[in-house]
C-alpha cells in the first residue's frame, strides 16, 4: 500500500483558485480526492499545501472535509513533500499527484504503484515516456528516495518541481515507465486554463450523475474527449 501526497495551492498563475472552483457543487480538489479514494493501492491521502496566507482557505476547506493537510514552503515544494513525510512518519511508497487533475484514474495510479513495487524500481511514472493524456499523471517513489532528494537537490527548479533530481540526468535511481497503447499523449485532461475547466465540467456533467466512478475509457467514449494537449 502507498500514501498519496497531493500538492495544491491557490496561487496558480494561469487560473488562480482553480483547486476550489465548484465542480458539480463541490470544490474541484474534493472531486479529485473522491476519485483517489477508489484506488486500491492507496491507504492514505494527504494534501501538501503552503503556509502562505493565500492557502488558508484551501487548508480550512480540506480540514472541514476531514482531509489530512500538511503546510510547508510555497516555492520549495520538494521541501514541502519531505516535511509532510517527516511530520506524518511516512515510509514505503509515496505517490505524487497534483491538484489540477480531477479526471485522475484510480486504475492508472494503482498500476504505477504496482509497477514500482513489482519491478523493483526506485521511481515509476507515466510522464517520462508519455502515452497517457495530460491530467492522468502519476509518480511513485519510496520515502527514502524522497528524503535523499530533499537532502541533495539544490537547484530552484529541482526544489520547485519535486522530482527532476530523482529522474534527471545522472540520477542514481532505477526508473520504471508505465505506458499504454494506443498513445493518447496528445490529449489534454488537466486544468490549467479556463477552457480546461470548461472541458472537465462537460465531462462530469455527462458522466458523473449516472456513474460517479466513471473511468478513462468512459471519458474517451465521449464525442468531445479528444482534446489536443496544445489546444
Amino acid at each position: 500500500m502507498a500514501t498519496a501526497i497531493l500538492q495544491a495551492r491557490m496561487s496558480s498563475s494561469r487560473l488562480p483558485g482553480k483547486v476550489l472552483k465548484p465542480l458539480l457543487g463541490q470544490p474541484m480538489i474534493l472531486r479529485q480526492i473522491e476519485r483517489l479514494r477508489r484506488c486500491r493501492e492507496l491507504d492514505r491521502i494527504v494534501v501538501a499545501t503552503s503556509r502562505d496566507a493565500s492557502d488558508d482557505i484551501l487548508a480550512a476547506t480540506l480540514a472541514e472535509a476531514a482531509v489530512e493537510v500538511v503546510r510547508g514552503p510555497l516555492d520549495d515544494v520538494l521541501g514541502r513533500f519531505v516535511q509532510a513525510a517527516d511530520a506524518l512518519g511516512l515510509h514505503g511508497d509515496l505517490v505524487r499527484l497534483t491538484a489540477d487533475c480531477p479526471l485522475a484514474d484510480p486504475g492508472v495510479i494503482d498500476a504505477c504503484v504496482v509497477l514500482r513495487r513489482e519491478g523493483g524500481f526506485d521511481y515509476a511514472s507515466n510522464g517520462q515516456v508519455r502515452t497517457y493524456p495530460r491530467g492522468l499523471d502519476v509518480e511513485v517513489f519510496t520515502a527514502d528516495v524522497l528524503r535523499r532528494a530533499g537532502r541533495e537537490a539544490t537547484s530552484a527548479h529541482d526544489r520547485e518541481h519535486v522530482t527532476p533530481w530523482i529522474y534527471g540526468p545522472g540520477s542514481p535511481f532505477r526508473r520504471g515507465d508505465l505506458v499504454r497503447e494506443p498513445d493518447l499523449s496528445a490529449f489534454r485532461w488537466t486544468v490549467d486554463l479556463p477552457a480546461d475547466f470548461d472541458f472537465v465540467e462537460r465531462v462530469y456533467a455527462a458522466l458523473y450523475p449516472a456513474n460517479p466512478a466513471f473511468s478513462s475509457d468512459d471519458v474517451l467514449a465521449l464525442p468531445f474527449s479528444r482534446r489536443e494537449a496544445d489546444a
